[in-house]
């Protein structure tokens, strides 16, 4: 197949998935547009704000494509072929990731614009309320972490997307093709070991070369850029249309100035140059980064959350037809094998199975929980009519499978074994989006920038959300929803993250490696363990509140996948973290990531615990929601 068609067939199959089980979906939940929704009953203008459609779709859209569907897609493309990776993004995006959100989403708009965790308060037990917001929060701070560190980590140096030199292409011995694969957190797809035979060496991509310094200028006037245009908006100066107008190809002209006046922190404070400079200039702008957060997690959604998640919404559709152009007329091959085997890994960094690590290397884009978030925190909160709800969750959902499908694309034109394969994620995106956008004549370097600034725009989005919903959370429990609540919920979700950004981790081998490398594996395995926990409790709500059988159809057996997948992987890793690696014996070990590995495990059981018990112990149906009763099931 070529890339145009494999891009075709999966735009039909996502744009079929929406209009026939998108349509059952809202049919079954009952969406009604004449039902007021929380957004004009409770009204603030503050977090309660009816938002057009148009404009919560690209804010929630942002909001859930930030790194994930980009990161993901590429790590488990280099591991196991792109096939695997393309199948789980199809299935698990229709039938387990677009319900999760859709249904996330009318369970809190159905509860006065509460919580998931309220929502399992009210149809669980109170410690389950309790377990469950523990829960999210420990997520949200690994979320943080690791989006974080990968943004700093474009903002430092010089981002090296391509290379004149030749690189060997990599034949993998016949007897064992998965044991001299990479390791996909290492970012080394194709490495060969000792025992891997070089065969001719070929001729590697133009090198492209962008400078940190260009990246952070150009992030720096696009976090500016939706303050002006929130104000604006809020006096009434420009409507929203002519604000689109002015300010996204103001967007556009930002990528372009950042080349001339570079933003190169590690010049400006003199900070000495090489590797360990670098670091240095990196840990301060993790520390900026979360400064940022602090700030935007307590600003009135008008003045950032929404314009800045309108004009991502359109930095992401962009980046999204950039890709679905290059699939189609760069006439650029499929040359990265489309299966490398069903374990990866050697013996040094481990092995991994594709069952279950693809499908928690591969969170966004498939299925993620951290979209409940989203869903049930903000976007619950600002949605005019219960039927904007499909496009907006379901629709979204299959939007962000489409962007991890080009991501993937990035990694089925290289060459198994090549130079490029040995970059970091956010380094292959753009080296593909940059090759994909010359065809239309564009300067390498600048089409290269500008994939990177969409990969950070990403992540804007998602950092300040995550803080916010971490306030939220924090308010919760202390029963402050006062300024002084917010500030105390904000504080310790944004500060929190500084403790493990300050850690120096290693690997196996006593080799410094990025923050983002030792938190993605836990990231994606908690993501996905709250995916579950959130099906777990909309199938409780359901279930009790309906007791119709395709409840267990639509919603339990996705929960059970979830939860036996990500369970899985966490237990796994967690437990790796345990052995001492030369003596194979359990030891006691100071690592933060597989200590949170434990808690998250025992949060998850004893969630799991209580649900049973109430199902089992519940056997008189709650009286129907009268939004409900609309599915007639």
């Amino acid at each position: 197949m070529t890339l145009l068609q494999i891009a075709l067939m999966s735009a039909g199959i996502l744009i079929v998935a929406y209009f026939t089980y998108g349509g059952v979906l809202a049919r079954l939940l009952g969406l009604d547009p004449k039902v007021e929704t929380p957004a004009y009953e409770l009204r603030d203008d503050v977090d309660f704000s009816p938002t057009d459609k148009g404009m919560l779709l690209g804010q929630h859209f942002s909001a859930i494509a930030a790194a994930g569907p980009i990161v993901g897609p590429i790590l488990a493309g280099l591991a196991f072929g792109w096939l695997p990776a393309l199948i789980w993004i199809l299935v698990g995006s229709i039938l387990i990731g677009g319900v999760h959100d859709i249904t996330a989403l009318t369970a809190s708009i159905r509860h006065k614009a509460r919580s998931i965790a309220e929502v399992v308060r009210e149809h669980m037990s109170h410690r389950s309320y309790l377990l469950f917001l523990t829960f999210i929060w420990i997520a949200l701070v690994y979320i943080i972490v690791a989006f974080t560190d990968i943004t700093a980590a474009s903002f430092v140096g010089v981002q090296k997307l391509g290379s004149d030199d030749t690189a060997p292409a990599v034949t993998a011995p016949a007897t064992t093709p998965a044991a001299d694969a990479a390791n996909p957190t290492s970012a080394v797809a194709g490495t060969p070991s000792p025992t891997t035979a070089v065969a001719v060496a070929e001729k590697e991509v133009p090198t492209r070369s962008v400078t940190g310094g260009w990246i952070a200028s150009s992030s720096i006037m696009y976090l500016i850029l939706p303050v002006i245009m929130g104000l604006l908006l809020k006096t009434g100066k420009i409507s929203l249309n002519v604000a689109t107008a002015i300010f996204v190809p103001l967007i556009a002209l930002a990528i372009y100035v950042g080349e001339y006046i570079p933003f190169d922190l590690q010049s400006i404070l003199g900070i000495d140059p090489g590797p360990a400079g670098e670091a240095t200039t990196r840990k301060i702008w993790d520390v900026i980064l979360l400064a940022y957060c602090l700030i935007a997690g307590v600003v009135p959604v008008w003045m950032l959350l929404q314009p800045r998640g309108h004009l991502g919404g359109y930095f992401l559709y962009i980046a999204l037809a950039a890709g679905a152009f290059g699939l189609m007329f760069s006439g650029k091959p499929i040359e990265y094998p489309q299966f490398r085997g069903w374990i990866v890994g050697n013996e040094v960094d481990g092995f991994k199975w594709l069952f279950p690590y693809l499908f928690i290397m591969i969170a966004c884009g498939a299925c993620s929980g951290f979209h409940s978030l989203i869903a049930s925190g903000t976007t619950s909160k600002q949605l005019k009519v219960e039927t904007d709800a499909k496009p907006i969750a379901y629709g979204s959902m299959l939007l962000e499978a489409m962007v991890a499908i080009i991501s993937l694309s990035c990694v089925m034109i290289l060459k198994e074994g090549s130079g490029t394969t040995k970059g970091t994620p956010n380094q292959i995106y753009a080296n593909g989006i940059g090759s994909y956008l010359e065809v239309l004549g564009i300067r390498s370097e600048l089409a290269a920038s500008f994939a990177l600034m969409a990969f950070s725009t990403f992540v804007f989005d998602t950092l300040d959300v995550c803080t916010r919903l971490g306030k939220y959370i924090i308010q919760e429990l202390i029963k402050r929803h006062d300024a002084v609540g917010a500030w105390i919920g904000t504080g310790l979700t944004a500060g929190v993250p500084i403790f493990f950004i300050m850690q120096n981790m290693v690997d196996k081998n006593g080799k410094p490696i990025p923050i983002w490398k030792s938190f993605w594996d836990l990231f994606g395995a908690s993501n996905q363990l709250l995916a579950a926990l959130t099906l777990l409790g909309v199938t409780v709500w359901l279930w009790r509140t309906r007791r119709a059988m395709w409840v267990w159809l639509v919603t339990g057996l996705p929960c059970v996948w979830m939860y036996t997948m990500s369970s899985w992987a966490l237990i796994v890793m967690t437990q790796a973290k345990f052995i001492d690696t030369k003596t194979k014996q359990y030891q006691m070990t100071s690592d933060p990531v597989a200590w949170a590995g434990v808690v998250l495990l025992a949060l998850a059981a004893l969630m799991l615990v209580e649900a049973i018990i109430v199902l089992l112990g519940d056997q008189k149906p709650r009286q129907k929601q009268p939004q409900l009763a609309a599915a007639g099931a």
